[in-house]
């Protein structure tokens, strides 16, 4: 009866492990996504500060380009540079707390094994 307890309580560790990795996977590749968002800010707003006040600047608008003023065009940048500041934050915050979760997953399954040799020994012949 133990062994069945236990067996189970391995596979919803397993079953725990399985989501925590995939979250985690999805908020790294948020993050790597908001990266290159300010990455593409920031650089399109150092090269709108390179140009003249009096230059034609043109936003583009699905397949149309719209003139607009650059202190327009600058004022979007920076918000775009700053909201992915703030992204990134919030998905770092995010991170810490999913990689806290896989470490208690990780030692809940470690103390599982150490607490039941015999069931890692039922876990290693089912994965040959």
């Amino acid at each position: 009866m133990a062994d069945e307890a236990n067996r189970s309580a391995f596979f919803e560790i397993q079953g725990r492990m399985i989501e925590t990795t995939g979250k985690l996977k999805h908020v790294q590749n948020q993050m790597r996504n908001k990266e290159g968002e300010k990455k593409r800010a920031y650089l399109t707003l150092e090269e709108l500060k390179q140009l003249s006040d009096d230059t034609n600047t043109y936003k583009s608008i699905g397949r149309t380009f719209v003139l607009e003023p650059k202190s327009v065009l600058v004022e979007e940048q920076e918000q775009k540079l700053k909201d992915s500041e703030v992204a990134l934050a919030s998905l770092q915050t995010s991170k810490e707390y999913l990689e806290k979760q896989m470490a208690e997953v990780e030692t809940n399954l470690r103390e599982l094994l150490q607490q039941d040799p015999g069931l890692a020994r039922q876990i290693m012949s089912m994965s040959v």
